[in-house]
């Protein structure tokens, strides 16, 4: 158990240096497209653009954001190797898909101007180019398989923060202790209490053989018995809207509609039996 939690730890801490490799894509695209520009400049036969080029990109408010923080730069250029040792020159291949897209050429050539304007771009940029490109997603996974599952989280982080006009430096990925403690006693609860768990789900999935549910679908209704069962202070509701949505993700087709029958299923049951026990009102 020591060891498998101390490697659960480690794996969600990787969180935050995937922010930091988000983050400091961003940083490296802006620093190819600033060469990039000063490059053109020296063509042989350079043009008017070439000579004047759009910096908007360059000079982009969010980016200046980011860049005037020390504290999160230094952290940013320890993980900036990820994009830059590696054969597959992903910064250029993807500065030049940026660059030919609608998105930028409509964000260089409009006339608006503003926070707004710099915020909206790279949110887009985000969502829309840099972080769905194949080659990012086999970068991410060759540093972590994990990764690739945590890309759509963390990066509605970080498009949150730039929403907002505030790019936070991470330093862990619990917000408090509590947080961390709330892991680990999910963890440990979730296996010291398999056998009855795996009894529960039996019983109420109409005496199916287990081999016949699907593994993860197991562990999501496991985990979600866990924290009705175990945690007192933490409402029935949330926790069975959370495995819900949690089996939409990491399931498959039918797995919501399992996963919502069985827990209603054994709520109902367990809370009329009066085997479920929460502290204060509306907790059940």
């Amino acid at each position: 158990m020591p060891v498998a939690e101390r490697s659960m730890l480690k794996h969600i801490n990787e969180v935050v240096e995937l922010n930091l490799v988000i983050i400091s894509l961003l940083i490296e695209l802006v620093k190819h497209a600033d060469n990039f520009y000063e490059e053109g400049k020296k063509k042989h036969l350079p043009t008017v653009n070439d000579l004047n080029p759009n910096r908007r990109f360059v000079e982009n408010e969010i980016i200046a954001l980011i860049r005037s923080d020390n504290a999160l730069m230094h952290k940013v250029s320890g993980v900036s190797g990820i994009w830059l040792k590696n054969d597959h020159d992903v910064v250029r291949k993807l500065f030049s898909e940026l660059f030919k897209s609608e998105l930028y050429t409509k964000y260089i050539s409009t006339e608006e101007k503003g926070t707004d304007i710099d915020q909206r771009f790279i949110v887009n940029a985000l969502n829309e180019i840099i972080l769905n490109n194949e080659l990012v997603h086999h970068i991410l996974e060759e540093r972590s398989i994990y990764w690739n599952d945590d890309l759509p989280f963390v990066a509605a982080i970080v498009m949150g923060q730039i929403k907002i006009n505030k790019i936070i430096n991470p330093s862990s990925a619990f917000k408090d202790d509590s947080d961390e403690k709330f892991a680990l006693k999910l963890f440990r609860d979730t296996i010291n209490n398999n056998k009855e768990y795996e009894d529960i789900i039996v019983k109420f999935s109409k005496n199916w053989e287990l081999d016949r549910i699907a593994v993860m679908d197991q562990l999501f209704l496991k985990m979600a018995f866990a924290e009705i069962f175990s945690m007192e202070d933490l409402p029935v509701k949330v926790s069975m809207n959370e495995y819900i949505e949690i089996s939409k993700y990491y399931g498959a087709a039918k797995s919501k509609l399992f996963v919502n029958g069985l827990l209603d299923n054994v709520v109902k049951t367990y809370t009329r039996e009066g085997k479920i026990k929460k502290i204060g009102r509306g907790l059940v």
